[in-house]
């Protein structure tokens, strides 16, 4: 049985990996396809913790969206303090009530790691 240590409210940062003919300024760790036309890479995610349960985290992006994550998934780690100072203004926060942005409304959809 895993430990879930994350709690509501915590930050998380998820590194996704992506596939395009053109990376964005934020990809790291670029490498071309075989033929030249494609370029894999990864991106930082940052995201905050809206509930969880003894093996998954539902966490939500800038955007609203909501993603259920594996706590076991290689791609899931607590932010490191310096990190959490950097990219604090990249993290959804909560607002006067407490309350992450569109929290209690719309619906969490699954997604599999490493899809898009």
């Amino acid at each position: 049985m895993l430990t879930n240590r994350f709690r509501k409210g915590d930050p998380v940062i998820f590194t996704k990996t992506k596939f395009s003919v053109h990376p964005g300024p934020r990809a790291e760790d670029i490498s071309p396809a075989s033929h030249g036309e494609n370029y894999s890479y990864l991106v930082k995610k940052f995201w905050t913790v809206i509930a969880n349960t003894d093996d998954r985290l539902l966490v939500r992006t800038r955007t609203g969206k909501q993603h259920w994550i594996d706590l076991d998934d290689p791609a899931l780690r607590a932010p490191t303090w310096w990190e959490q100072f950097r990219y604090r203004h990249r993290f959804p926060t909560a607002d006067e009530s407490g309350q992450l942005p569109n929290e209690g409304g719309g619906e969490g959809h699954r997604r599999a790691a490493g899809q898009n």
